[in-house]
């Protein structure tokens, strides 16, 4: 038996025990009985793996497994349980409420760990919660009372920082290292046709993960390979139109939801006639990785997203200076590492799924916040972050592709919603290209762009454009069809941001997985220089929410892209479906013009001329705040871009305005009025 090996047995008999102990003789008991019971849950779990089970058990075995590793955090379940801040603060108190619901939202992360049979992952949680039992086993025995909060939240900080190293090479590990197959066996090595495949990756399985599996199974081979084509040329042509060496790389990362793993294969097999080794890993499930709201990687359900947002800050309770430096250079180390691979890594190909029932959250004044120093820290970490992997996975030399596709949760119409987002992602480009060359034309006589809204919507921006120095070399705008962003099209732009003012409003919008309801957005030389939402009754919930989740606790952020999408086919189908509360940013950008806050389109590689198919040089490629990266790459960048995007039904006009005066319209009450764009409007009348 291994050291490890020892540990975890130690751990699991410790555990136990101690259900039945009620050492406490308080609400404690309460909460230390029901995780000591989740973890033998666990270590059952994970040596039921370890012995084979879980490949020869049979359909309704699988499903009995998945549900109990998940079970306290469904549905009505998450009223009554601990990772459930308002619940653990009714039954704890304030003092320890909210530190011990992120003590058992960790532990919540061990689905992950016991499928990939991580044992050290395993053995170092289980260790934690053993630790912090003890402290309090010992204040009750020597004092008979509780321990100070600050030794709980001392032993969370310590293992935090303790096994940040660990943490960090993984994470870094599992972007760029080919040869880490856990996933990649899943959906090479299994019968994809028999769905018990889809509970070998310990992520929650849910009827759209089975139902997506079922209707890929039911389409063509033809089908999916058109698919997975359309997928994987959007990569490659990225590198095309960049004029990027995809030659000189051996790896992508496919990031997917479960379920997509017939488009994935072929996927896989297309990317590695290109050169390329794929790379799958895990969406992070713990704080240590970076567990998020946003799902990075493969996935599955969302076991339960109030649960996800109850606990986005947990890291208030270690977040400081010395943390961050000390997470920094553990992250440093681990790129080290890694070095090799990370300079072969070509970037991430990503399949994004959209059709969730849009997804308020409840504001809780029991879970954990950040401070505004914490808040301070955790843009910090996250710019040095960033800053360090551009050093190790060269931005000039790496790009990407999006696409997406609806699940069945999109309701009954799903499969002929399906047949019509493929044929959106598989649209003419060269068609779209020649359109929106005459828009560019235009635009490119510009000094700003005004845009208004219409009806109920409030917008009223103007958008100021770069000075073109030779309008027969030069343009402000890129013609973007489908390569990194699938599908078609839009014309997009960085603007000067001095003299970029108004607001930009509107009435319901889905980002990065939430709804939000009246966003409106004030800028002020192309600054935020105020935001509110109406999610919530308390205006200070509204604006908490924004910098939560649009600001990601900058003070402010500029206007880093305006764009006016063309896609109205796209736009159409989510009008005929009654689908625009569900339409990913991906799609939804394209539906109508929008606008980015954050960085623009070409961050971190601003030096790169690139150019549109006119040959036109694209000199649109930064603004006032990138160009500082020259002299202090922490104030250029923001690590964040959120597209936020007025539909056509919301649109008064888009008119672009000379510098003398000269108007010309582009579109006007929702229609595009330019002679040689009027083509977009057939789909509005068919």
């Amino acid at each position: 038996m291994t050291v490890l090996e020892e540990r975890f047995s130690l751990a699991a008999e410790r555990t136990g025990q101690i259900p039945s102990e009620g050492a406490l003789g308080n609400a404690f008991d309460g909460f230390f009985s029901e995780n000591a019971e989740y973890l033998a849950v666990m270590a059952e779990e994970y040596e039921w793996i370890r012995k084979g089970s879980l490949r020869t058990a049979d359909l309704e075995e699988l499903k009995r497994h998945n549900e109990i590793c998940f079970i306290d955090l469904l549905g009505k379940n998450y009223d009554t349980s601990y990772a459930n801040p308002a619940w653990a603060v009714k039954c704890l108190g304030e003092e320890f409420g909210p530190l011990l619901s992120a003590v058992c939202a960790e532990l919540h992360s061990l689905p992950a760990f016991v499928y990939e049979q991580d044992l050290e992952s395993v053995v170092i949680r289980m260790e934690l919660f053993l630790e912090i039992y003890q402290a309090f086993v010992c204040a009750k025995q020597e004092k008979d009372s509780l321990p100070e909060r600050k030794e709980i939240q001392e032993i969370f900080y310590w293992f935090a920082s303790d096994y940040a190293e660990t943490m960090a090479e993984k994470s870094v590990a599992d972007a760029v290292d080919w040869e880490r197959d856990f996933a990649k066996k899943i959906v090479e090595e299994s019968d994809l046709s028999d769905l018990r495949y889809l509970f070998f990756y310990g992520e929650y399985i849910a009827d759209d993960q089975w139902k997506m599996a079922q209707h890929l199974n039911s389409l063509s081979g033809e089908t999916l390979q058109k698919i997975a084509d359309a997928y994987t040329e959007g990569f490659r042509k990225g590198f095309e139109v960049a004029g990027k060496p995809l030659e000189k790389k051996k790896s992508v990362n496919i990031r997917y939801p479960v379920g997509f793993e017939r488009m994935v294969k072929l996927a896989m097999e297309n990317f590695r006639k290109m050169g390329l080794e794929p790379i799958l890993y895990r969406a992070p499930s713990s704080f240590l990785e970076g567990r998020s709201v946003y799902k990075n990687g493969y996935f599955g359900a969302a076991v339960n997203r109030q649960f996800d947002y109850d606990h986005d800050d947990d890291q208030a309770l270690f977040l400081d200076k010395k943390f961050v430096h000390r997470k920094l250079e553990c992250r440093k180390n681990a790129w080290e590492t890694y070095r090799e691979k990370a300079a072969l890594h070509a970037g991430p190909a990503v399949i994004e799924c959209f059709g969730e029932q849009p997804f308020e959250p409840v504001g809780k004044p029991e879970k954990l916040q950040l401070s505004k120093e914490q808040q301070k820290l955790s843009v910090e970490y996250r710019s040095q972050a960033g800053i360090l992997s551009n050093r190790y996975i060269d931005p000039e030399e790496r790009s990407f592709t999006i696409i997406a596709f609806p699940i069945p949760q999109i309701g009954p119409d799903f499969p002929a919603i399906f047949d019509e987002i493929l044929k959106i992602n598989t649209l003419d480009s060269g068609l779209y290209e020649t359109i929106q060359q005459r828009i560019i034309d235009v635009l490119d006589r510009a000094q700003y762009i005004r845009i208004r809204g219409m009806g109920d919507n409030r917008t009223d921006m103007k958008v100021m454009l770069h000075s073109l120095k030779d309008s027969a070399r030069e343009t402000n705008f890129e013609n973007c069809v489908a390569d990194v962003n699938i599908p078609v099209g839009e014309v997009f732009t960085s603007p000067v941001l001095k003299g970029t003012e108004g607001t930009l409003h509107v009435t319901s919008v889905y980002l990065n997985g939430l709804l939000y309801r009246d966003l409106e957005l004030t800028f002020l030389d192309g600054m935020i220089s105020d935001y509110n939402c109406k999610n919530f009754e308390d205006p200070k919930e509204n604006r908490k929410l924004l910098e939560d989740t649009v600001l990601f606790h900058h003070p402010s952020l500029p206007l880093g892209e305006f764009a006016i999408g063309t896609n109205t086919t796209a736009y159409m189908t989510a009008r005929r479906f009654d689908i625009n509360d569900k339409m990913p940013i991906l799609i939804a950008e394209k539906m109508g013009p929008h606008f980015a806050v954050g960085d623009t389109c070409y961050c971190h590689e601003e030096d790169r001329m690139t150019y549109n198919p006119d040959g036109k040089a694209i000199i649109a490629r930064d603004n006032e705040v990138s160009a500082l990266r020259r002299e202090d790459p922490q104030k250029a960048y923001f690590n964040c871009h959120t597209d936020i995007t007025i539909p056509y039904d919301e649109l008064g006009e888009v008119t672009a305005v000379a510098a003398d005066g000269t108007q010309y319209p582009l579109i006007r009450e929702g229609r595009f009025v330019l002679e040689g764009a009027q083509e977009l409007n057939v789909p509005f009348y068919s």
